[in-house]
């Protein structure tokens, strides 16, 4: 399908603002890990590609850092100084990466953007309190920032992580059941992916002087978006192009995930899925040819257009939210530019 104007200008706001964001955001990131003891900054700056396992630095694929991003245009979006934003999109990038630490280590996953994760250099243990360390270091960035919203954001940011970690918890225990439904997959996803890029949306809000009302419809704006995000993933993880995701092919087939494409499957009581259950839930290890089979399959029975319609219909919602928010316009245009980037990558 060819690409058009509107498509090609979106996706430069979308990079334009990324880029700025990073600017502003990294300094203050790398001087908050610089608090870190020797050995966690170590572990940290490896995972956040700053530099190689012994702390030589390195040029790393850093990811896009798209939450840090949302945060400052969300200030802006509610007419506030995006600077002032910048401790709440660190702590938020703190965040993020605590996490992304930890189901390293929960999911066995041995890359992460084309690199080996930290828990294959270091240890799990050491990855562990290096994810718990970050977690840490965020409430405390966002407690010394002198705003004066810093204890709301303290407690919007610690809800986040408790919706996360929920999320998380049920995305385990989804691994040891064959009954897991499909509004199930959905609240853990919301909790997981969509309860951090909604608390990024309101905390930049917060900091940018919000008034009454901007913050919950700017959150529900993220929130939305990440569940999108979340299904898009899910499609990358079965789909995606190993040289752009960094994980090899059939990745979260390998490890037999409940993802939410595969629990659409699963659940739409088609003969597929009766084939897809048969495969998924066997004994033996699949090999290359079984992967494939189960990518057919998770297709076949309807997974993979569920899940693209869900993450066209979540985007819609959020952008709604995002207009009865009444943003200035220029960073509205740049949040609904990185809205569009999230849920339209090649899957």
């Amino acid at each position: 399908m060819a690409t058009t104007q509107q498509e090609t200008n979106s996706g430069s706001d979308a990079h334009e603002a990324l880029s700025r964001s990073r600017a502003m955001v990294d300094p203050a990131l790398r001087s908050a890990v610089d608090r870190l003891p020797t050995r966690m900054q170590t572990i940290v700056g490896f995972h956040l590609g700053w530099w190689d396992e012994h702390g030589n630095p390195i040029r790393a694929d850093r990811g896009k850092t798209v939450r840090p991003a949302m945060v400052l245009l969300s200030a802006a979006a509610v007419g506030g100084d995006p600077a002032a934003a910048v401790p709440a999109a660190v702590a938020v990038e703190l965040v993020h990466n605590f996490s992304l630490l930890h189901d390293d280590v929960m999911d066995g996953d041995v890359t992460r953007r084309h690199r080996p994760t930290a828990w294959t250099m270091f240890g799990s243990g050491p990855a562990i309190l290096a994810g718990d360390a970050l977690l840490s270091l965020a409430t405390d960035v966002l407690a010394a920032s002198g705003h004066p919203e810093a204890t709301s954001a303290v407690r919007v940011l610690n809800t986040a992580v408790l919706s996360l970690i929920n999320g998380q918890s049920q995305d385990l225990a989804f691994e040891d059941r064959r009954d897991v439904e499909v509004t199930e997959c959905q609240r853990m996803a919301r909790d997981k992916t969509g309860a951090l890029l909604g608390c990024a949306c309101a905390l930049g809000a917060l900091f940018g002087g919000a008034r009454n009302g901007q913050v919950a419809r700017l959150r529900s704006f993220g929130e939305r978006l990440g569940l999108a995000f979340q299904h898009v993933d899910d499609l990358l993880g079965i789909w995606g192009d190993p040289a752009l995701t960094g994980k090899p092919v059939f990745s979260d087939l390998r490890t037999r995930k409940k993802t939410l494409p595969v629990v659409s499957a699963l659940n739409s009581g088609s003969p597929a899925g009766q084939r897809l259950a048969a495969l998924y839930f066997s004994d033996q290890p699949l090999s290359g040819s079984d992967l494939a089979r189960a990518a057919e399959l998770v297709s076949v029975a309807g997974g993979r257009l569920w899940s693209q319609k869900q993450a066209d219909e979540l985007l819609t919602r959020a952008l709604g939210d995002l207009r009865a928010a009444e943003p200035v316009a220029r960073p509205a245009e740049e949040l609904s530019a990185l809205a569009h980037l999230l849920t339209h990558r090649d899957h």
